[in-house]
């Protein structure tokens, strides 16, 4: 073999020898930045997730019951808001003390059942101070009449589910088949400019309440 192929073979052996580390240095690097791009969406995708959570499960009190009254409420048991929200209206009313002379009044009218029964009302329960404004007299005239003390009852519930945002200016024809208004916003609300929600949203098995403090008559 000549000299000069010698040389010419060593030539290309060196430069081979001296390019092959900077070709995988670089493909080094470029796996490196592929890596950390990886590694950066990962965490980008990790924080997300981690994120969506604490987003999801952000409690809004839009659902809340509301209302200076509904601090008399009951923390445990039947007659708290847990315990209501088991058991349907006439039950669940039942089970609060300041409801009791309504509770009386539908036994009376033979409303347990009907209002139990009921699929998605709303009720406007009067307090028993809401009962005690009527001289008692005629509150006792009024229990005593099967037929008018339906026709007041039916009067406060409406058949479907009213939210707190629907109040804020509306009609609702009642199961009475009379109409009541109501008005407001935030947590304060009046039902037929009279009677004012004392303890609103309060769910029970099949309907929403409102506790109101004045008893609603219709026309």
């Amino acid at each position: 073999m000549s000299r000069t192929l010698k040389f010419r073979r060593i030539a290309i052996a060196v430069a081979a020898a001296t390019i092959l580390p900077f070709s995988l240095a670089a493909c080094s690097s470029d796996d490196g930045k592929d890596n950390a791009a990886s590694a950066a969406s990962a965490d980008t995708s990790n924080g997300a997730a981690n994120q969506a959570p604490s987003q999801s499960g952000d409690t809004s009190t839009a659902d809340a019951p509301f209302g200076p009254a509904c601090a008399g409420v009951p923390k445990e048991g039947a007659g708290s808001f847990d315990g209501m929200a088991k058991d349907p209206v006439a039950t669940a009313a039942s089970n609060n003390p300041a409801l009791s002379t309504l509770v009386t009044a539908v036994k009376k009218a033979g409303l347990v059942d009907t209002l139990n029964n009921a699929k998605d009302i709303t009720v406007f329960a009067p307090t028993n101070d809401a009962f005690a404004k009527i001289p008692k007299a005629d509150l006792d005239k009024v229990l005593a009449d099967k037929a008018t003390l339906t026709k007041i009852l039916t009067y406060h519930v409406v058949g479907q589910p009213l939210a707190p945002k629907q109040l804020e200016n509306g009609s609702f024809e009642t199961l009475q088949k009379g109409m009541i208004t109501t008005s407001g916003s935030g947590t304060a609300y009046k039902v037929n400019a009279s009677a004012n929600v004392v303890c609103g949203n309060v769910k029970t098995a099949n309907a929403n309440v409102y506790i109101i403090d004045t008893v609603l008559m219709p026309k």
